[in-house]
């Protein structure tokens, strides 16, 4: 653990040497997202070669650079890829940056994903708003002895995902008149997708399928940080109507969904902002 911690403020003194603001928000672009970056006022961008102890990102759709500047007013730290367990990074790896990003100050974490759609009533290109998860990654970057100045033995995770969060997102996605579904997320490991009967399993549990943001998401409740996870169906994992799924129709599918990505996390970011000034004035008066 001493070990991680002087990677993290190897990693944090290198972006703050270039960029010293304090970020309010991380951002987690996952697979085909990436163009939600070209919306932040850019302040400064690092390749993750030259973040110190960053792993590279080999995932397809994935442009492996982080992004730091202002979404709808918010100081914001995008990451344009991510990093999985079936890259072979170990979980403390793949939950690096949001280490980073808790000892930069985030408040909360905003993590979109690609999944497979397992509930019949969704829909390719359908978004889902995470609102609990099954981790069958079989795997946990909390294991290990535990730095208590980065969150307790054993955090609680009865609401991984903040509701006023999930709510606020639901709403943005009525008022821009597109469907947004609320499930459970479960998260394997990949890099396979599953057989037939596996899906079979899969629905009795959950409603989307993929292989990311569980570690990030535990590493995130561990620190008390806000989250919310939206998660794209890019393709429907219906047993009985299971047809063959490649990753650049993955990747076409999330790319088409990035403008109501943007207006949920841009809609989510701006209402915080305002929350946050009317508290100051309220505090002030």
């Amino acid at each position: 653990m001493h070990h991680l911690r002087a990677q993290i403020d190897e990693a944090v003194s290198a972006i703050c040497n270039q960029w010293p603001h304090r970020p309010t928000a991380g951002i987690i672009l996952g697979t085909g997202s990436g163009e939600l970056a070209k919306h932040i006022t850019v302040q400064a961008i690092f390749d993750y070669k030259n973040i110190p102890h960053f792993p590279r990102a080999t995932a397809m759709g994935h442009q492996g650079q982080l992004v730091c500047g202002t979404l709808a007013g918010v100081p914001v730290m995008a990451m344009e890829g991510r990093f999985h367990l079936y890259e072979g990074y170990s979980p403390q790896q793949v939950t690096l940056p949001v280490r980073m990003m808790q000892a930069l100050g985030i408040e909360q974490l905003i993590i979109s994903n690609a999944s497979g759609g397992l509930n019949p009533k969704f829909s390719p290109g359908d978004i889902m708003i995470v609102e609990d998860h099954i981790n069958l990654m079989w795997n946990n970057p909390l294991v290990g002895s535990n730095d208590d100045s980065w969150g307790p033995r054993f955090p609680d995770m009865c609401r991984p995902y903040d509701t006023k969060l999930i709510e606020r997102a639901l709403s943005i996605a009525r008022s821009n008149h597109f469907v947004a579904h609320r499930g459970v997320y479960l998260g394997l490991t990949g890099p396979n997708y599953e057989t037939r009967a596996e899906y079979r399993f899969l629905r009795q549990l959950g409603d989307s399928v993929g292989m990311s943001t569980v570690p990030e998401v535990l590493v995130a409740a561990h620190a008390g940080i806000r989250v919310l996870a939206l998660s794209t169906v890019t393709n429907m994992c219906l047993p009985d109507k299971l047809s063959p799924t490649s990753g650049e129709d993955v990747i076409s599918i999330a790319a088409s969904v990035e403008p109501k990505l943007r207006a949920i996390v841009s809609g989510v970011l701006s209402q915080e902002n305002l929350s946050a000034a009317t508290e100051s004035l309220s505090s002030a008066g």
